[in-house]
């Protein structure tokens, strides 16, 4: 038997094949444009739409059949349909600059605190509901002939099965999701008048929508079973085996994200303060974001400037493996995330001498977002929701340099796993539950979630390193009074 996962990216879709033996079989990666302006930043969902299809049909080409395809998708992202699903907009992007007079009518009517105690979000013009509120007062003859809306995910789940539904985490990401019932928040929605029937139907994460329709034909010789999958950061919480209380995966590409694990009884209060999401996971947990916009878009920025014929290796052999670079680098190149939450930071190298050489300057935006990834788990620490594992995924996880500098500042184990999709691999997990091949998450995990490396402090530089930690956490309140 196989099953799939279908990750929906902002700039291209997945989709990764396994067996019921947890062995990998194949995999389609298709790209596409997306629009960036002054004016808006959008995707065109007929283009992912279309895109999805032609992997599915290469995917047909090598199976021959799917038990379950599960899907997932970057969030925020929404489209206005009319009454036959066909989309009246493009997909607004997080990025995209419109809805700052929205949301502050949002947060005015009603209350940062509010908002965050039943949504679970820091406000933000990110957020879908602050978008459907800017196109109803500029587009209004667009939002008259809006029938429904929908998000990336589910609206390719209701493509594939014709069953329009929505799982916790991505519902989420819309600022109209009340966490605490499990359901769309009536008090977001009447203050941003929206008619809760334009809204898919609210399910947990892993719902099976139903099997894939007959009018569409993908050159399967069955009807595999359509899942609603989760928002990509859960499937990839979800595809390193992150499914316990105190667990996390620190997702490092161009941005970094660490994704944790909590239990009810944290302080929301100091949640809030740093900009921390509560969303929830599975099995009554819950998950948070914690993450900086730089994480390898600082080794990309130092290669492109100083050494653009160079590569990664070779700046990795100039990581001094017993000491740290001695400078301390606020990672704010693209403004600051959590837990300052600040668009207008900058990035700032303190240190530098005569002496400082562009091995040291490159080992420093290692550790700079590393600093700021342990200042966020202390943060959470301190808020009751303690961190013991982390499990790291993405390009940062290939450099064995960065990991052990991880595990000296962080002081925490770091386990890396075979797999190098998370997301992807979160999306089959949830597939092969769906279809009974697993009896829950944590079967699917003992099967296919595998161990590679184990990296742990290192004496004596980590302790060098918590000396500049300290130091670390006085330079933004210096600079930034």
């Amino acid at each position: 038997m196989f099953i799939a996962g279908l990750d929906i990216g902002t700039t291209g879709s997945k989709c990764t094949v396994y067996n019921d033996l947890g062995e990998y079989i194949t995999e389609v990666y298709k790209e596409y444009s997306v629009s960036i302006s002054k004016e808006a930043h959008t995707v065109n969902v007929n283009l992912i739409w279309q895109t999805v299809i032609t992997i599915l049909k290469e995917i047909a080409t090598q199976v021959n059949n799917l038990e379950a395809i599960c899907v997932t998708s970057f969030g925020e992202a929404s489209v206005l349909l009319d009454e036959n699903y066909n989309p009246l907009t493009e997909a607004y992007l997080f990025t995209d600059p419109n809805g700052d007079i929205e949301c502050q009518e949002l947060v005015d009517a009603l209350g940062e605190d509010f908002i965050y105690e039943t949504t679970g979000l820091v406000f933000g013009k990110m957020y879908s509901v602050v978008k459907w509120l800017w196109i109803k007062k500029n587009y209004p003859e667009l939002w008259t002939r809006c029938k429904k809306i929908a998000l990336i995910e589910d609206y390719i789940v209701y493509k594939l099965s014709g069953v329009h539904q929505i799982d916790y985490s991505l519902a989420t990401r819309t600022m109209a999701f009340d966490i605490q019932n499990l359901s769309w928040n009536t008090k977001v929605l009447e203050v941003a008048e929206v008619d809760e029937r334009l809204l898919p139907k609210i399910v947990p994460i892993g719902a099976v929508a139903g099997n894939l329709l007959e009018d569409i034909q993908l050159g399967f010789s069955n009807k595999p079973l359509i899942v609603s999958g989760c928002h990509d950061q859960v499937a990839a919480a979800i595809g390193t085996g992150v499914l316990k209380d105190k667990m996390a995966v620190d997702g490092t590409g161009t941005v970094e994200c660490i994704t944790a694990t909590f239990t009810k009884g944290v302080d929301i209060k100091l949640l809030q303060k740093g900009g921390y999401s509560v969303v929830p996971y599975i099995d009554k947990l819950y998950i948070t974001y914690a993450y900086t916009y730089t994480g390898g878009a600082l080794l990309k920025w130092y290669r492109n400037q100083f050494a653009p014929l160079d590569d990664y290796e070779n700046f990795n052999l100039g990581v001094n493996k017993n000491h740290p670079s001695g400078l301390l680098i606020l990672p704010h190149f693209a403004g600051a995330g959590t837990p300052y939450m600040n668009k207008d930071a900058t990035g700032i190298m303190v240190g530098l001498t005569l002496e400082t050489t562009k091995e040291h300057i490159y080992q420093g935006l290692m550790e700079g977002p590393t600093y700021e990834m342990r200042l966020c788990l202390d943060n959470l620490k301190e808020a009751g929701a303690e961190i013991n594992q982390i499990y790291a995924t993405g390009g940062g996880a290939t450099s064995t340099e960065w990991l052990q500098i991880k595990a000296d500042i962080m002081e925490k184990e770091i386990l890396t796993i075979v797999s190098t999709q998370s997301g992807t691999l979160g999306c089959i997990m949830l597939a092969g539950v769906a279809c009974g091949i697993y009896k829950d998450l944590h079967d699917a995990s003992k099967h296919l979630v595998q161990v590679k490396e184990k990296y742990v402090p290192s004496a004596p530089r980590d302790a060098e390193y918590q000396k500049l930690y300290l130091e670390y956490k006085t330079l933004y309140p210096k600079f930034y009074k």
